[in-house]
């Protein structure tokens, strides 16, 4: 059991605040254009001073970076680009000095094509044991011309590609269900089982508190050399950059994906659960596993396997009262059946940001306000991406700075990810807003400088300002502490409340109304003495007046937390 900051708890991922940090896009401690670990370090009491437990970082491991560090070549190394092996391992202790613990990704899908057991596999015959480590089959037709099978890429084109043979001729071809840089790794094969366990080790003993496991769904694949009926949409129901694909049609195209959520993940977790165990109670893993139905998800979560798996539903949810209702009580009834905690997710690296997705300029801001507030008062633990706690936008870039994968593989007809993944800005001062000294490796808005952390500093009323006194209360409110119960479900009231508005309590001094309408509304009150905890607007703008009832006057778009007093 660690003890950080004079907080000790074996299960702290319970109800945990986790701050995703990505790296490359955190903080420039040496001008060069680019985030590193030795920035992060510089900023880690503005992480303290945020009010989380936690930070997820991204990959900051040895890559080429054709994806963003998702494409691996050594991860037990640290890419040169964000510092040393050093560095990372000064990162892990100055935040456990904060009291904040540190969560690292961890890629077991793919390894970049430039990784030594990829080179080996080139180099070596088809069928040798180099090349039984990845996913390399002939081909079909009559020279072996066509691909093993119809499966497209999630980033866009096939997901094979065919390599010369050591003679020069075409030869076989091999999987990446990502880009052709990231080689889909054989988990049939021993070996693969055993370097990451490896990796797994390496990092606990350097003291990271857990892992963040990137497409923790996609490492078993069944009837590999099988067509997909339909591996176009497939394609785009399985992009959370996508939201035009109506829901019944993504849900009915992902019900059975071949190469996702397969039945021989879960010993693959089983394994890595024990590992987890042989350093102490309090190390934890969470899952990046989007599946269907989401019923299946409470698998990854059972007793003997992982410990959190991310909610995909309110990543990709409108701000909608039916909607989020029933995202909420399904997401409780999933994860109690196994006795685990609920995340609540409302953006990352891969997503549009919260403001954008809600539509954008000063209505996006109301509303991602207000769902911020809604997403904290639930119980379980909350992500909160980069950037998110300042309510920026997707940052708007010109073709030619873009760099993600997904813009070149579809030929610009989608523009890929890099708008969530532009710098954060520190500072009012352009052109580069005190993030780095010369021209960041994302080109930064001019408008930014009224976001910065600086700025937001200043204004009691700022989107960092509420994220601070939210997540502060949050912490501090026994109402909003985790159940003694392992049924998440006990510790949520719902309450009787208009249409279009979200009512519940965590107990019966802590009440919340969310209003998702274009209008305001007035909400009667059971009791008699209430006062305003926190509001996503104007605490002036939400009022309660007395008559024979109190009476709560919620604005468009707000949600307020309200403290019965007795």
């Amino acid at each position: 059991m660690n003890e950080l900051g004079g907080y000790v708890s074996k299960d702290w991922w319970r109800n945990a605040a986790i701050y995703q940090v990505y790296p490359r896009s955190f903080a420039d401690s040496n001008g060069d254009g680019e985030g590193d670990l030795k920035g992060i370090i510089e900023k880690i009491d503005y992480i303290r001073k945020l009010g989380v437990d936690a930070i997820w970082l991204s990959p900051f491991y040895k890559s080429p970076n054709k994806d963003g560090g998702y494409d691996v070549s050594d991860p037990r190394d640290v890419d040169s680009r964000f510092g040393t092996l050093k560095d990372a391992e000064l990162l892990i202790k100055t935040a456990h000095d904060q009291g904040v613990r540190v969560i690292v990704d961890i890629v077991p899908n793919h390894f970049s094509t430039e990784h030594h057991w990829f080179q080996a596999a080139l180099h070596s015959a088809p069928g040798s044991p180099e090349r039984s480590r990845f996913h390399f089959y002939d081909g079909r037709g009559s020279s072996g011309e066509i691909p093993p099978n119809n499966w497209n890429s999630i980033f866009g084109g096939p997901a094979w590609t065919r390599i010369r043979e050591r003679n020069g001729e075409p030869g076989q071809w091999y999987l990446h269900l990502f880009d052709s840089s990231q080689a889909d790794l054989n988990w049939n094969n021993q070996e693969v089982h055993q370097d990451f366990e490896t990796t797994l080790r390496f990092w606990l003993e350097r003291g990271v508190d857990g892992f963040r496991i990137d497409v923790a769904h996609g490492l078993a694949k069944d009837e590999i050399l099988k067509d997909h009926r339909d591996p176009e949409n497939l394609t785009k129901a399985l992009r959370l950059d996508i939201s035009d694909m109506k829901q019944e049609v993504r849900e009915a195209l992902l019900t059975d994906v071949p190469f996702f959520d397969r039945d021989g993940v879960h010993d693959i977790y089983r394994n890595w659960r024990k590992v987890l165990e042989e350093f102490g109670s309090d190390r934890m893993s969470v899952a990046e596993a989007w599946v269907h139905p989401s019923s299946r998800a409470a698998r990854y979560v059972r007793r003997d396997e992982l410990h959190q798996i991310f909610n995909f539903d309110f990543l990709i949810a409108p701000w909608e009262s039916e909607f989020l209702i029933a995202a909420i009580k399904k997401t409780l009834d999933e994860v109690s059946s196994v006795g685990a905690p609920p995340t609540w997710v409302l953006c990352n690296h891969d997503s549009p940001r919260l403001v954008s997705r809600l539509g954008g300029g000063e209505i996006g801001r109301e509303k991602a306000r207000a769902f911020a507030l809604l997403t904290q008062a639930l119980p379980g633990g909350v992500y909160i991406y980069q950037g998110e706690e300042l309510g920026l936008p997707d940052g708007e870039l010109p073709d030619d700075s873009r760099q993600d994968p997904v813009f070149f593989r579809t030929e610009g007809r989608d523009k890929g990810r890099d708008g969530a993944r532009v710098p954060l800005p520190w500072n009012s001062q352009p052109p580069f807003f005190g993030f780095s000294q010369k021209a960041s490796w994302l080109p930064m808005s001019e408008e930014w400088g009224r976001e910065s952390v600086a700025n937001q500093n200043a204004s009691s009323s700022s989107f960092l300002s509420l994220y601070r006194r939210g997540l502060e209360i949050r912490k501090k409110n026994p109402a909003l502490q985790p159940t003694i119960s392992e049924d998440v479900r006990t510790s949520l009231r719902w309450l009787q409340s208009p249409s279009g508005v979200i009512g519940f309590e965590r107990d019966p001094n802590f009440l919340l109304f969310a209003n998702t309408n274009e209008d305001g509304c007035q909400i009667e009150l059971d009791g008699v003495n209430f006062e305003v905890l926190l509001a996503s607007t104007s605490r002036s703008s939400v009022q309660i007046s007395i008559q024979n009832r109190p009476l709560l006057h919620l604005p468009a778009h707000a949600t307020v937390w309200l403290q019965r007093i007795s």
